[in-house]
């Protein structure tokens, strides 16, 4: 299986059962941490950064784009980052169901993207079930929020710092808490 190949089957959003498919994802995990631990463990310049994150994410990252160590992903494949995007310390992308991050983007500490479920029955919860996590332009996301599988944040909204976003995000919306729910518009 090549990466190309997996993009197109998780965009099925359906579970991810087969050998085939395992066996892929444990290999490319692998290379994510291979990277991701060279990335976070000694301190680089902010182009060194950019080309680790290069080779982790598959093709050159904008020149805009500012990550500050330590970064964490399972995959690193299925990220997608526009211009001028800022991420903080310690987030961790779980990206095999895929993350787009639009531009203009502000990602806090800690901010957790998950884009992977588990089969609710007892049988089924050794399988996954992708399904992407989208950032419109110039959304903000607070330290300590975690965007669920499935969930797409519109334009200028703003999740706030602690927030679980268990579903999408109007754009110029401002949401919160746990589950998250709207506060205010912008």
């Amino acid at each position: 299986m090549t990466v190309e190949e997996f993009k197109e089957v998780v965009k099925e959003r359906k579970p991810l059962n087969t050998d085939e498919i395992h066996l892929f994802m444990d290999k490319m995990s692998c290379e994510a941490r291979r990277i991701t631990f060279r990335l976070n463990a000694s301190y680089y310049e902010p182009e060194e950064v950019r080309a680790l994150l290069s080779e982790l994410f598959g093709y050159e990252v904008p020149a805009t784009l500012r990550v500050f160590p330590p970064f964490y992903t399972d995959f690193g494949k299925n990220i997608k980052v526009g211009e001028d995007v800022f991420i903080n310390a310690c987030c961790h992308f779980q990206d095999h169901g895929g993350v787009t991050i639009g531009d203009g983007c502000q990602i806090g500490h800690n901010v957790v993207f998950a884009t992977l479920n588990h089969g609710v029955a007892p049988e089924e919860r050794k399988h996954t079930i992708p399904a992407p996590v989208v950032l419109g332009k110039n959304v903000w996301v607070g330290s300590n929020s975690t965007i669920l599988q499935g969930v797409t944040i519109g334009d200028n909204a703003i999740v706030a710092a602690g927030a679980v976003v268990t579903k999408d995000v109007p754009a110029n919306t401002v949401v919160g808490g746990v589950p998250a729910r709207v506060l205010k518009k912008i």
